[in-house]
C-alpha cells in the first residue's frame, strides 16, 4: 500500500475537467491509497467554510468524503488559494486539516509536506500578501464581509496576482534553495514533498552532508492531473490514465 500526495488542482466549476479527472482518480487510484495527502490548491478560491453553498464545492465535498468513508484516510494542508478551509469544509468532506508545514513518518522516512509557497522567498512582494492574508485580524474582517463580496475580493486578488507574476523572472517565483536547506535542517527530514510552483521535479540536496530529497508535485491546472506516491520502497510519479 502506498500514501498518495496530489496539489494545485484549483478546482472551479468554470473549468469542469480537472474537476472529472479527480473524481476518477478518487475512485479508481486514490481507492487503493492506505492514505491520501492534498498539499494545497484544491480550490482554485475558497472565501470561507460557507463558501460549501456552492453545488460545486460541496459535491467535491461529498466525493472526498465518500474517500474518506471507505477508510482511506485524507488530509488537506491549505495552500494559497485555500489558507482559509476550516472545520465546516473539513466535517463535510470527512477529511483532516493540517498545518503548513507538517511532519510526517512516510513508510519509515521522515517526510516534511507543505504547500511550499513559504519557501519562495525571493518574491518579496508575494510574502508581504501571504502574511497579511494570515492575519488573525485581517481574515476575521474579510470572514466579516457577505459571501458575494468576498468571492468578488478573490478573483480580484487573483487578478492582481496574475498580473505581478507576468513581470517576474520565473526563479523569482521558484523555491529558494536556502530556505529549502533550513527546512531540511530544521525538521530533522530527509525528503520533502510540496506543490505551488508547477514545476513537478525530484530534486537532490546535500545538506550538512546528508543525502536529502525534494519531490514538487504537478498542478492539475493544464496538465492532465498527477500524483507522487510513496511506499517503503520510496517515491514514485503517477499519471491518471
Amino acid at each position: 500500500m502506498a500514501s498518495l500526495f496530489i496539489s494545485d488542482l484549483h478546482l472551479s466549476p468554470e473549468r469542469p475537467g480537472p474537476a472529472g479527472l479527480f473524481r476518477c482518480f478518487l475512485k479508481e487510484t486514490a481507492s487503493q491509497a492506505d492514505a491520501l495527502y492534498i498539499l494545497g490548491d484544491l480550490f482554485d478560491a475558497w472565501v470561507g467554510d460557507d463558501d460549501l453553498g456552492l453545488p460545486f464545492h460541496a459535491e467535491i465535498a461529498a466525493a472526498i468524503k465518500q474517500l474518506s468513508d471507505s477508510g482511506v484516510p485524507v488530509y488537506l494542508l491549505p495552500g494559497n488559494r485555500d489558507f482559509l478551509a476550516g472545520p465546516e469544509l473539513a466535517q463535510a468532506a470527512g477529511l483532516t486539516l493540517l498545518p503548513d508545514p507538517a511532519r510526517i513518518d512516510l513508510h519509515g522516512v521522515p517526510t516534511l509536506i507543505a504547500h511550499g509557497d513559504a519557501w519562495c522567498s525571493d518574491d518579496v512582494n508575494y510574502q508581504a500578501l501571504r502574511a497579511q492574508v494570515r492575519e488573525p485580524d485581517w481574515q476575521r474582517d474579510f470572514l466579516a464581509r457577505p459571501l458575494a463580496e468576498r468571492r468578488v475580493m478573490a478573483v480580484a486578488l487573483r487578478e492582481r496576482s496574475e498580473q505581478a507574476k507576468s513581470g517576474k523572472r520565473p526563479e523569482i517565483m521558484d523555491v529558494n534553495p536556502e530556505a529549502v536547506a533550513g527546512a531540511f535542517r530544521i525538521y530533522g527530514v530527509s525528503r520533502i514533498i510540496h506543490g505551488h510552483t508547477h514545476r513537478p521535479a525530484r530534486h537532490h540536496h546535500q545538506v550538512d552532508g546528508r543525502d536529502c530529497e525534494r519531490w514538487v508535485l504537478p498542478d492539475w491546472y493544464d496538465r492532465e492531473g498527477g500524483y507522487l506516491s510513496c511506499s517503503e520502497f520510496g517515491c514514485h510519479t503517477g499519471k491518471i490514465d
